[in-house]
């Protein structure tokens, strides 16, 4: 049995990317080593929430879409997609050992003609010369000559029910001319609009071009909010008018720090890579000094509400509402949640949690401690009992209405109770 496709990482990126292909009637292989997904993709259900299980079900009966965790099935795809994760070690340098790995994996079983592409947000010179280090020394095959190489980064906006794989244009660069050629045909069939550029290096830099600009204007109004905060206006309200003019200004939105799997992450890809090069990434630096620091400016905001009402924030018990580090999303990578759970559980205060998404906290390798917390009832005798209610993510199916007849005192970091009717000094905007 040959695949057109296989896509290695089932995760939020390589999931939609299989779906996708065997929309359009492609053969796709899924891989991944997490045999749990393997399993469900095969018994049709799904492990993300804002993916439908009758998507899976439909084209695994179509025997368009199967997934293994057998690497060596590779030999029997025409492409393959890499999809895997690229995080920052303790001191914030990349982290692309997943990639490596992954490359050696698929690499004793590549064949002549193969094409290789790597969607995993990376620095510069990731493809051209870590990953094609890794599969030519493996596989004896060359670059560009016996197998094709490129890099296409995702443009995955989980949550969003217009973001559609098929209609967000396709960024691809080619290792050669006749690499690019070839990944253009293969997105071709799946994406309406490709971009194709003229290397692996260009592509790679597109991708941390878009995540530095959401990072750097983030942190701009990150900081607008503490100033106009101290002067009695509300970032909220300002970032409304502005968005009136019709050129010259796009809106972004402060929060109570930063999460996910690219924004707080990806931007130190080209810090870190700048420095060989003997340049300093100044504005990308401070962006992440301001976003990081926005915990704790919740948590000052938090001690002051309590405190007027005459309340210690030790032995207090705060409600975290929203879990997830975006809204309407079960995904927990690098949520600020869980920064704040930690520093307020740290000044002595009792933590539980709501979240219509996220029934039971995962297992993360920063905030070990909160793995298996269940989600409390939404019931108004429970969380009535809470001395506060800090808003971390403001996710569309909650009551908020509810929340305000229920709670005694709410923080708000996402200005999610802008249009509910609220006590005098009930709601606190951090």
């Amino acid at each position: 049995m040959s695949f057109d496709l296989a896509v290695v990482g089932l995760g939020y990126v390589g999931l939609p990317l299989c779906l996708q292909f065997a929309t359009v009637g492609c053969r796709v292989l899924g891989l991944d080593i997490d045999q749990q997904k393997v399993d469900a993709i095969l018994s049709g259900r799904s492990y993300i929430h804002h993916i439908a299980a009758d998507r899976i079900a439909t084209h695994v009966a179509a025997k368009n879409l199967t997934a293994s965790t057998d690497f060596s099935m590779v030999r029997d795809c025409k492409a393959v997609a890499l999809c895997v994760p690229t995080p920052l070690g303790k001191n914030r340098e990349p982290d692309i050992s997943y990639i490596l790995r992954t490359g050696e994996a698929i690499a004793k079983y590549l064949q002549p003609g193969t094409l290789v592409v790597l969607e995993s947000t990376t620095y510069p010179g990731t493809t051209d010369e870590d990953l094609r280090s890794v599969l030519e020394s493996v596989s004896g095959l060359t670059a560009g000559v016996d197998f094709h190489l490129a890099f296409s980064p995702e443009r995955e906006d989980p949550g969003n029910p217009e973001s559609k794989v098929a209609s967000i244009p396709k960024v691809v660069g080619g290792f050669t001319p006749a690499c690019l050629e070839k990944a253009v045909a293969l997105y071709s069939r799946a994406i309406e609009t490709i971009v194709p550029v003229s290397s692996c290096r260009v592509a790679e830099a597109t991708k941390l071009l878009e995540n530095i600009f959401r990072s750097v204007n983030i942190a701009l109004v990150n900081e607008l909010k503490t100033v106009y905060g101290a002067m009695g206006i509300d970032i909220w309200e300002v970032i409304d008018a502005a968005k009136t003019k019709p050129f010259g200004f796009m809106p972004f939105y402060p929060g109570p720090g930063l999460g996910g799997h690219c924004i707080p992450i990806d931007p130190f890809y080209l810090t870190w890579k700048a420095r060989e090069y003997g340049h300093a990434t100044r504005f990308i630096e401070l962006a992440g000094e301001i976003n990081t620091a926005m915990p704790d400016w919740v948590v000052q905001n938090i001690f002051q509400a309590l405190n007027q009402q005459g309340k210690a924030i030790r032995g207090s018990k705060i409600l975290i509402l929203g879990a997830a580090y975006k809204a309407n999303v079960d995904d927990m990578r690098e949520s600020p949640s869980l920064v704040l759970m930690d520093k307020l559980a740290d000044y002595g205060a009792e933590i539980a949690f709501y979240d219509p998404y996220v029934p039971t906290i995962p297992s993360t390798r920063a905030h070990p401690q909160w793995a298996g917390l269940k989600s409390i009832d939404w019931d108004q005798s429970i969380i009535g009992a809470f001395d506060a209610c800090l808003i971390c993510t403001a996710h569309a199916n909650v009551d908020y209405q509810q929340l305000a007849d229920w709670s005694l005192l709410i923080i708000d970091t996402r200005n999610a109770m802008k249009d509910v009717r609220c006590n005098l000094n009930q709601v606190w905007k951090a």
